[in-house]
């Protein structure tokens, strides 16, 4: 096809070797001209594949172990001649260079030596210099040069091969994974070097890969799609669909909420999430005893909700999901005759999801710009009920103290005003995204009905006056914990102090804004 641009030159410097005989073979078989660069020529030689080391073609060794070897003009005139442009050819002429049709390229793994903690100087080696300044001058050119940056294009240069050479829209499709790969190679070094502990960075950069389309957004008329982000646990992104419809937007929403909520708690643990607020919470002895118990926290609002569970669901919480419309259900594992079970459902999802991490900051855009926070984690001082500050009330027993402990990982996942109730390991009311926390208390004792009796309440944030815990207390809550804080926490404590009823400061909030 007169489209295509024969490739007679190509330039091979690789660290991954992965394919590399295969392709070497490939390129002789074409009648391509190889220059190489040291262990990867050494490589192709070994093979028995026609090779010229670089070192020779420049006339200029291989200096610093390695660190200068292709930053040399007649290597980077070969890349970056246009070939369509005849004072190019005629100064690279003049010189005794001959152009580049194919450059094949992999960087040193930069972002493998930090993951696997390594030391500093350890990771300043494996900053690629020369590997980039290829890449980039090949892709910039890439109307006169085909540019491969990875193994798992070496097929798509077979097939080029085959065929007489690359087409103009291939070779710039080439060159736009060259410009992602050195940018998203560029931005872990500078993020690396701008860590700074725990504190926020002052600048730091993310590549988004889009990894499906989805139907539409919140609403039919957004647009949407999931992208994967390369520095963040895959988790609910990389998680595997055993089943049922493709995921929606507000699937996603849910799902991420619910499997936050399920690894709040180390015990097994069910959330059922809608409109990303717990409908029901619980931990049980086992999983199917924590779904039910969420599940009756509210099995209305549980009808077309979103089920996460932090251990395999089996075939007895399977039974009981498989009686209410469900959308999604995740977990890090199915026995199989769950999944039998509930495969029998058409419409709901499965999703099997083995990654637990969260990643340490949160974004929010705003108008014209970003706000950016330590994700809200379950894991502060004020966490442990041994740290937590009893300003009322008389000794409570362990199952209280347990409940207590309970609903203050809960309440984590609630939207504030966020109050909610628990008994027996099992949220029974809870209020939500109320615009103050009368309104919250009031939800939550009214959701709760006749099992507010006997429970304790967790309040995310401070009571900023009595008459919200008044509310609890009248409803015969018999335990409370607040982070307090408020300057009306003296007011807050006397109303318990006159009721005779235990309250607990942790000194931690855990308000969600969003």
């Amino acid at each position: 096809m007169p489209d295509r641009k024969m490739i007679r030159r190509a330039l091979v410097s690789v660290y991954d070797k992965t394919g590399l005989v295969e392709l070497g073979t490939a390129l002789a078989r074409a009648n391509v001209e190889i220059l190489s660069t040291g262990s990867t020529a050494k490589t192709l030689r070994d093979a028995g594949i026609p090779v010229i080391e670089v070192s020779d073609y420049t006339g200029f060794p291989e200096i610093m172990g390695g660190r200068v070897k292709t930053l040399h003009p007649r290597i980077h005139s070969g890349i970056l001649a246009d070939q369509s442009n005849p004072e190019h050819l005629a100064q690279i002429a003049k010189h005794g260079i001959a152009p580049f049709d194919l450059v094949v390229v992999n960087l040193y793994p930069f972002a493998q030596t930090i993951a696997s903690g390594a030391n500093f100087a350890e990771c300043i080696e494996q900053i690629d210099i020369g590997g980039p300044s290829m890449l980039r001058g090949a892709a910039k050119n890439h109307g006169s040069v085909a540019v491969i940056c990875s193994p798992v294009q070496y097929g798509v240069l077979r097939s080029a091969l085959d065929s007489g050479g690359f087409t103009a829209k291939e070779r710039r499709d080439l060159a736009i994974h060259v410009f992602r790969t050195t940018a998203e190679y560029d931005l872990a070094i500078a993020n690396w070097l701008g860590t700074t502990g725990n504190e926020l960075p002052e600048w730091f950069g993310q590549i988004w890969e889009q990894k499906s389309g989805l139907r539409y957004g919140e609403n039919p008329h957004q647009a949407a799609a999931i992208y994967s982000n390369s520095g963040s646990p895959s988790s609910l992104v990389g998680a595997i669909q055993l089943h049922g419809k493709e995921m929606s937007f507000n699937n996603f929403t849910d799902a991420d909420a619910a499997w936050r909520a399920a690894h709040d708690h180390s015990q097994p643990c069910v959330a059922i999430i809608k409109h990303a607020n717990p409908c029901g919470i619980a931990v049980g002895a086992n999983i199917a005893q924590a779904h039910r118990l969420a599940h009756e926290c509210d099995p209305i609002s549980a009808f077309g909700g979103v089920v996460a569970a932090n251990r395999e669901v089996d075939l007895e919480m399977a039974e009981a999901l498989s009686q209410i419309f469900t959308e999604v259900v995740i977990a890090p594992s199915y026995a199989i005759e769950a999944v039998e079970l509930l495969s029998k459902k058409p419409s709901i999802r499965i999703l099997r999801c083995d990654a637990t991490e969260i990643f340490p900051l949160e974004l929010r855009p705003v108008s014209g710009g970003m706000l950016v926070q330590q994700t809200d984690l379950i894991d502060a001082s004020g966490d442990d009920l041994k740290n937590w500050r009893q300003v009322s009330g008389s000794l409570l027993s362990s199952e209280l103290m347990e409940d207590l402990n309970f609903a203050w990982r809960a309440v984590r996942a609630v939207k504030s005003n966020a109050i909610l109730l628990a008994r027996a390991g099992a949220s029974v009311g809870i209020g939500m995204g109320q615009v103050n926390r009368v309104d919250s208390a009031r939800l939550a004792v009214a959701r709760g009905g006749d099992r507010v009796a006997g429970s304790v309440a967790a309040s995310d944030a401070f009571f900023p006056f009595a008459d919200g815990l008044e509310i609890l207390l009248d409803a015969g809550v018999v335990a409370v914990v607040q982070p307090g804080g408020s300057v009306r926490d003296e007011e807050v404590i006397e109303a318990a102090k006159k009721r005779n009823i235990a309250m607990f400061f942790t000194g931690v909030r855990h308000f969600s804004h969003a």
